[in-house]
């Protein structure tokens, strides 16, 4: 008896969140994880910019680089095949405004990490 109380206890709470209003769909996931990575590529193009510019002396300077591009280009896919092939419009669920942010922030990942690696050959 326990063991089918367990198993329909994620139901019951899926329930109660999409009764609340808040059901995240499978057509926000993907662009949510984009944008999660494109933050990350952001902020280690940002750190790789300042050690580049020698405010931060720890740490590689091309590798923070070479990982700014790398998670920036992946969230600019992502995002891109989202928006490209999601259907509707904003507000619908299906995610086209965090394939949006996630092309944004994608794009300034790739330009910090771009810039920090180009700043990083020239001192080097």
């Amino acid at each position: 008896m326990s063991i089918r109380l367990l198993l329909a206890a994620p139901e019951a709470v899926q329930l109660s969140v999409a009764a609340a209003g808040y059901d995240i769909g499978s057509g926000r996931t993907l662009p949510s994880v984009a944008v999660v990575v494109g933050l990350i590529s952001v902020v280690i193009g940002g750190l790789a910019r300042a050690r580049s510019a020698g405010r931060i002396g720890i740490g590689n300077r091309r590798a923070g680089a070479v990982t700014a591009l790398a998670l920036g280009l992946t969230s600019l896919i992502i995002g891109g095949l989202h928006a490209a092939n999601s259907a509707g419009g904003f507000g619908t669920g299906n995610g086209l405004a965090g394939a949006i942010f996630a092309l944004l922030l994608g794009l300034i990942g790739m330009v910090l990490g771009g810039l920090a690696l180009s700043r990083a050959r020239r001192t080097a």
